[in-house]
């Protein structure tokens, strides 16, 4: 049986590079994002063409919804099951980046989109998203993956709203393990460093600095980590093999935790 999997914030980053990495590996996917600007968030998101350009890599449909939009996360599972029968994955990869001030001089609007959509998001995608996973006859395997960071753990200058955000993360997802033990569904984190993406690219800006090697140097690995190394994990935490896990918060940041 094919497996079958739900991306959020898919159009670019890691999103993108997840859904790259499933395909790959023989899943379908459902590719969902914004795909529209959000005036509280400092940068241009991803675009429609960027979302359909992944049509063009095999088992993948599109919706477009916005992870603030319980609604619209649940037509997008009732896709998933419409098109391929079932689903057993859901990764909620979704988020921005904006603050650059302390915190209570950061703007209300751009505080709530980074709670709403960091953290809210991926609260949303496991209410809609969970019930189907357990639609599946046992024995399942069904996986809940939401992407924290190595913010959820360190105090970042100007970004309390994200680093508040991610570990929320990493805390949903060890309450939600709890609530789906025994089950045959695991709940998982995976956190990031520095990526090059284009909300890493918006925190050089956010910080003033020329570009994002300044962001190198915190890295025992001595580089920023690409989409595709995160994205290598995720699809691992996704897969059968990663049965034994539930819980977990994986780190994925070249050393940054260290």
């Amino acid at each position: 049986m094919t497996r079958v999997a739900i991306v959020t914030g898919a159009a670019r980053g890691i999103g993108a590079a997840t859904v790259r990495r499933l395909v790959a590996d023989g899943w379908s996917v459902v590719a969902v994002d914004l795909c529209d600007d959000d005036p509280a968030v400092p940068y241009p998101l991803g675009t429609r063409a960027e979302l359909e350009s992944l049509r063009g890599l095999g088992a993948v449909s599109t919706v477009v919804a916005d992870v603030r939009d319980l609604d619209a996360l649940a037509r997008a599972v009732d896709h998933a099951l419409a098109t391929y029968g079932g689903l057993d994955a859901a990764l909620a990869i979704a988020g921005v980046v904006a603050g650059g001030a302390p915190q209570w001089k950061t703007g209300l609007a751009a505080e709530r989109a980074v709670l709403d959509i960091d953290l809210g998001g991926v609260l949303n995608l496991a209410r809609v998203a969970v019930p189907a996973q357990l639609e599946r006859p046992e024995p399942r395997s069904g996986r809940f993956i939401g992407i924290a960071s190595a913010a959820a753990t360190r105090g970042l200058p100007r970004l309390a709203a994200y680093c508040a955000a991610k570990a929320g993360v990493a805390g949903f997802i060890r309450a939600l393990a709890t609530d789906l033990a025994g089950t045959g569904v695991t709940a998982n984190a995976v956190s990031p460093g520095s990526t090059a993406t284009p909300a890493l690219d918006a925190s050089a800006v956010l910080y003033d600095l020329p570009d994002t090697s300044g962001f190198v140097e915190q890295q025992p690995i001595g580089r920023l980590l690409t989409p595709a190394e995160v994205a290598a994990a995720i699809a691992w935490l996704a897969g059968p093999d990663s049965s034994g896990i539930t819980g977990a918060t994986l780190p994925v940041d070249g050393g940054l935790s260290v």
